[in-house]
This record gives C-alpha cells, sequence and structure tokens, in this order.
C-alpha cells in the first residue's frame, strides 16, 4: 500500500479534529494543513496540542501550507515565511509549500530568494517545499529549472519540491524527479468534455477508473524510482469539499491500491 495523506483542501470545511478522525478512517499516514481556509492553522487550538491530537491517531503533521508568491521577493514575503516557518517549527510539521506568483508581477531569481529563506531554516527541521504550477502564466511550470535551483543552493536537504500530478499534465512534462520530491499531490479530472488545462484546477477530484491525469501511472513511477513519501489527495471540486465522503475517499485510495498491483 502507497503512503496515503490528505491535504486539508480536500476537507476545508471539517473542523481540525474531524479532519484528523477522517484521515486515520481513511488509512493516512499523515496530513497537510494550510493557512487559507479563512481561519488558523489548527482551528485556533495550540501548536503542541494539535501535534499531540495528530499522533494519538498515528498521524503526522506533513506539511503547512502556504506562501504564495514567495518568489516576489519583499519584505512582506520575507515575513510570511518566517511566520510560516515558526508554525512549522511551534508544531514539529516537517515541512512548509511556498507557491511561485503566477501573475505578471516581477519576481526575483529563484536561486537567489533560495538564498534568502535558509538562514531563516536556522535551528528548525523544517524543510521548505516549492511546488511547480503549471499554467501558462505561471513564473515556475516546471521542474527541471527548480532542481537545477535545488542542487545550486545545497542540494535536497536543503530544498524539495512538490509533485502536483494534475500540474504536471498541465504543463506538458514528462520528467519526474523522486529524489527531489517531498510530496505528491494527487487529484484526478474524470469528465471527457473538458480540457485539461487552468480552468480545471478549480474541479479536481478524486481519483477513479476515468482519470484523465494519468496519477496511477505517476504514482507507480515514483514508487519505482525510490520516492518513499507520500500521496495526498489535494482536491478542489466543489461538491467534494462541501461533503467529503469517508466511503469515497477509501474507494479512490484503493483503486490506485489495486492498480498499482
Amino acid at each position: 500500500m502507497f503512503k496515503r495523506a490528505l491535504n486539508q483542501k480536500t476537507c476545508r470545511d471539517l473542523p481540525f479534529e474531524a479532519f484528523l478522525d477522517l484521515a486515520e478512517e481513511v488509512g493516512c499516514v499523515g496530513v497537510e494543513l494550510r493557512n487559507d481556509l479563512g481561519r488558523p492553522f489548527f482551528d485556533w487550538i495550540a501548536a503542541n496540542e494539535a501535534a499531540k491530537m495528530a499522533r494519538s491517531r498515528g498521524l503526522t503533521l506533513l506539511g503547512l501550507s502556504e506562501v504564495y508568491g514567495f518568489n516576489v521577493w519583499d519584505d512582506e514575503r520575507a515575513a510570511q515565511i518566517q511566520t510560516l516557518i515558526d508554525a512549522a517549527h511551534a508544531s514539529g510539521a516537517q515541512t512548509i509549500s511556498l507557491i511561485p506568483t503566477v501573475d505578471d508581477r516581477k519576481t526575483m531569481p529563484l536561486r537567489d530568494v533560495m538564498r534568502e529563506i535558509l538562514p531563516m531554516l536556522e535551528g528548525t527541521n523544517v524543510l521548505p517545499l516549492i511546488e511547480p504550477i503549471g499554467f501558462e502564466s505561471s513564473s515556475l511550470r516546471t521542474k527541471a529549472p527548480l532542481v537545477e535551483a535545488i542542487e545550486a543552493v545545497g542540494g535536497t536537504s536543503r530544498f524539495k519540491l512538490v509533485h502536483d500530478t494534475f500540474q504536471h499534465v498541465i504543463a506538458g512534462e514528462t520528467e519526474i524527479f523522486p529524489e527531489h520530491t517531498a510530496m505528491v499531490h494527487i487529484s484526478g479530472i474524470s469528465d471527457p468534455k473538458v480540457a485539461l488545462d487552468a480552468e480545471q484546477d478549480a474541479h479536481r477530484t478524486l481519483v477513479d477508473g476515468d482519470d484523465r491525469c494519468g496519477n496511477v501511472a505517476q504514482i507507480a513511477a515514483f514508487l519505482e524510482g525510490g520516492y518513499d513519501g507520500a500521496f495526498s489527495f489535494e482536491c478542489t471540486e466543489p461538491k467534494l469539499i462541501a461533503a467529503p465522503n469517508l466511503t469515497d475517499i477509501k474507494t479512490s485510495f484503493a483503486f490506485i491500491d489495486v492498480h498499482l498491483q
């Protein structure tokens, strides 16, 4: 069985404790928490208490998301990143997520931004993850230049990447980088009538037999490449978010398991 996880975006309306209960029920190894759901991390629960709640259910706090437009470097962005690092350190979360801008703002060269972030990490075990976004407007669409930057600033002990199966497809990428990856986000598009493009970012759902994003093949390639991390459902389909269904999530995870064998 591959390592299952849930991104809080998939179940955004569930309170923190109910979200943990759901993740435990569907056999997850851990969860990713978010700061863009209109409420604080852990629903105002103290970070150390939130960590205990996760551990009591056999779950790891895999990461905290996110700072958007991290490569639009300025004092505001630096403060946001420092706050995210501090929250991860306080809760024992393993990683933080940094998202490149997809608008037309001027960006700082990737390696320079990463070098600015490195001193912020001193005294912590927090690992920053950067997620390429496949939209045509994205300032970082593909993973190859990110891998080059990671190597240039100190290698995979300092930064890793998030691989998103949907973003991978719409960016037209073929190469994956298991050794540079610390999280894989999975989600599917099953509607045969829609284009696989940025507009469908708001309608990513659970993976089934009609999936057009090739999730099973991508997951298999990661496992064959030696990736030992989690595969986390990050879904955005409004109907799923409004009523996350334990059975449907279990069924989707089981579908992937069966087709990996």
